[in-house]
Parts: structure tokens; sequence; C-alpha cells
């Protein structure tokens, strides 16, 4: 388990008593960055988030109130040290209330301020452990994973799904951006509370903002009655905008109004409505890229960006794909009626070899294929795709739509007869179909199970 780097700011704009601190601090083996007032400080949390902040709190510009809010309002909180001077009780009391960890009082013995960073460190390190656990749990009912990157993306998902904040979420296609959606959403206030997803990509322009905002009977061609929209449908709960940087530009515009405003109009109606709903986005394109392109609005995806969090492609991950290999040979086995399938010592050496440009939609579409294509009882490594099969010929693991309905016809039989302990004519009755017809397709996908006789 990863443990949180030891890391501090020092925010104070006394030249002297800043460089006392920074030799004090690293003398205990922690890494300080320092700033000289309130605004240099908030950029360099920005730049490098730190667990950790000792500040001051009378300082030009930005004082460390001020700062102190703008910090503990972010997802990554940091723990916040505040420095008072002697008389100004006051300003400790509004620090605590505001949420700072604790507080020394000039002038103070360095004994004293290693005891509170100390502490501070220690509970630092204690949450982001608990955090990181319950980041994994949440993350680990949607996702499979044992690697540092999905680690660290567990973490941010404890920190931010509890609080009622905007998140997008970036990645390649097959990442499992939705899966991240799903563990954010379980682990929020709103559970609960209704789930809406929708695809950016899948509708024209003016049926997407139908479907979205909803519309009035009769407002365009087709709409014969009256539909809410699913804003509406989420009221109270989370709506997910899966593949956001596919809106065009009108409905890009009525998104940002309905986010600035919390209100939505639906499409033919003249009043709007309030709404409460929180929005996740996700997207596998560059949208600074589109801002700057001119393709996708500045505004709303600074609306859209206030807690950003990536999910890493599976190249960046390798240690995750022997336990998602594993899981999908266990799952498409059990699925498709199959015992458990010898695992050759090959086989994770060239899933690893590959670069999977798919990413887990593609090892799971590759180990689903592997499964049904291969011959009864083994794992022919041929049909895996390109550099995982060892051999130019791969596949692309896609099976057909005829492949996966036999696939799934040989697991309900192979389930039927198991639930009648291998007596075909019971078998045939829970499938529904005549025992000839069962006898047929056993031999059709060469499963021997059961006897010929009746048994009674």
């Amino acid at each position: 388990m990863t443990r949180p780097t030891a890391r501090v700011l020092v925010v104070d704009d006394d030249p002297a008593l800043l460089y006392t601190l920074k030799e004090i601090l690293e003398s205990e083996g922690l890494e300080v960055l320092t700033a000289r007032d309130g605004l240099e400080g908030e950029k360099a949390f920005e730049d490098s988030p730190v667990p950790l902040v000792v500040t001051d709190l009378r300082m030009p510009g930005l004082d460390g109130i001020q700062l102190l809010r703008r910090l503990l309002d972010r997802a990554a909180a940091p723990k916040v040290i505040v420095i008072t001077a002697h008389g100004s009780e006051r300003q400790a009391v509004e620090a605590m209330k505001a949420g700072a960890y604790d507080y020394l009082r000039k002038p103070f013995e360095m004994d004293e301020l290693l005891a509170v960073v100390r502490r501070a460190i220690q509970v630092v390190a204690l949450t982001i452990e608990n955090e990181q656990l319950a980041g994994e749990l949440a993350l680990a009912r949607s996702m499979v994973f044992v690697s540092e990157p999905m680690q660290r993306l567990a973490v941010l998902v404890a920190r931010v799904a509890p609080r009622d904040v905007t998140v997008l979420l970036s990645g390649e296609s097959g990442t499992g951006k939705e899966r991240v959606a799903e563990a954010i959403v379980r682990a929020s206030s709103r559970a609960h509370r209704p789930y809406v997803r929708f695809n950016c990509a899948a509708l024209t322009a003016e049926l997407a903002e139908a479907e979205l905002f909803g519309h009035a009977k009769g407002a365009f061609t087709g709409a014969v009655r009256a539909r809410p929209g699913l804003f509406r449908e989420a009221d109270h709960g989370t709506l997910l905008l899966d593949e956001v940087g596919e809106l065009g530009p009108s409905t890009q515009a009525k998104l940002l109004r309905v986010l600035q405003e919390g209100e939505v109009r639906a499409v033919g109606e003249e009043r709007s409505r309030s709404i409460d709903v929180r929005v996740i986005a996700a997207t596998h394109r560059d949208l600074p890229e589109l801002v700057r392109d001119g393709r996708f609005r500045e505004d709303l995806f600074y609306r859209l960006n206030v807690v950003p969090l990536r999910i890493p492609p599976l190249r960046e991950r390798p240690a995750d794909i022997e336990p998602l290999a594993r899981t999908f040979l266990a799952r498409y086995a059990e699925r498709f009626g199959l015992d458990p399938l010898p695992v050759p010592e090959a086989l994770f050496d060239r899933l690893a070899a590959y670069g999977w440009p798919g990413n887990v939609r593609e090892l799971q579409n590759a180990i689903e294929s592997l499964v049904v294509l291969s011959p009864p009882g083994s794992l022919d490594l041929s049909l895996l795709p390109g550099a995982a099969s060892g051999s130019p010929n791969g596949t692309a693991g896609e099976l057909t739509l005829k492949q996966r309905m036999d696939a799934h016809e040989r697991g309900l039989i192979v389930e039927a007869l198991r639930a009648s302990n291998d007596n075909r004519s019971v078998a045939a009755t829970r499938l529904g179909i005549s025992r000839v017809t069962l006898h047929e397709k056993l031999k059709k996908h060469g499963i021997a199970r059961g006897g010929d006789e009746e048994e009674g």
C-alpha cells in the first residue's frame, strides 16, 4: 500500500522565519516547499499539491485565513497548521472553526513545531490509508486492479465521492470511465437516488437536447407526447454525460446554462424548472485541445473540470493485466458452461507483451473470444490479438453475433444439465425444448453430459 509523500508547504511573508522553518523541517526528513505570501502559496499548492501546509495568518494580499479556506475547499484538501502572532487568539479560534488542523502562537519553540507537524503527518498517513481502503473498496466493486496508478485513483475516488462537486473523467476508450463513475455514485450521498446515464455521441443535436432537457408535446416533428428529460429524471441524483466532448455547440450552450443556473427548460416550453443534479462528465477526447480549436466552449469546460480524474490506460498499469485476465477467464468459462480451464504458463507473458490499444475492453473481448473459440478443455493462444498471440496473424478478439449466441446457448444448456443432475428429460423441460432438440444441440456444441436413458 502506498504511503503519502512526506512533503510540506510553508507560507510566510517573513523571509527569516521562512528560512528557519524550512531548515528545521528539512532536518526532520521532510521535503519542504516555500511561498512568501498567500497567493504564492495557493499557486505553489496548485502546481504541486502537498498533504500538509504551515502558514502564517497575517500576510499581505491573501491572508492565512483566506488561504486556509481556499485550500480546504479542494478535493485533495491538506491539513493546515496556522501560525498566529501573540495576542491573536481570536484569529486562532477563527482558523480552527474554518478547519485548521492546529495552530502555533508566536514565539514558539522549534520542538513544539516539530511535535505538531509529526502529529499532523501521522494523521495524514492514517487519513490517506483509510481513503485508499475506502476507495479501493468502492472501486473494486466495479473494477479489478492491483497496480499503484489505480490505487492512487482509488484514493481520489474516495475523496471526491462524498463531496457534491462536478467530476470530469478522462481516459482512452476502454479504460473503464463508466466503472469509475459508478464507484463515485455508490460512495456518494446520492447513492440511493436516481443515477441516469446519457451517451452524448448517440443522438443528433436536436434529439440530444430533447433527451437531456425534455420537450413539450409537439415541440418538433415526432414529439407526440411531452417528456421530462434526463436532467429532471436525475433530480436529487446523478447524471453521467458520457462522451461529453461530442456535444454540438447549441447543446453545449444549453448545458452551460443548466449548470450555471440550476434550472432546466424543456424544448418548446417557456417556463424553467429548478433541479438538483450532480453531474459526472466523461470523455476520451482532449477537451483543452477542443477548446483551443474552438470546438468546445471554454466556460463549459471550466464548469465540468471542477475535479478532473484521469483513468490510466492499461499499458500504464501492466500489473493489472494478469488479475483482469484471470477474472475474465473465470467469468466466461462459467457463462458458457465450461469447466475451469487450464491456463498455459505462456499466456500472461504474451498478454503482457501486447500494447492493448483498446485497453481493458479489448482485453475482455480477447479473453471472451479465446474461451469461446478454443478447443474444448484448452486455450489456443494463437487466437489472441497481435503480439499477444506470438503470431502476426492474431485476431482482433471480437466475436460475431452468431458466435456469441452459440456460446450463450451452450452455457444455458450446461447450466440446465447441472441443475437437473444431468437428467436430459428434465433439462429439456427446463429449457422449453424437446428431448430430441436437446440431443441435437448437445452434438452441435460437443457437450458430453447426461445419459441417453430416461431417468425416473
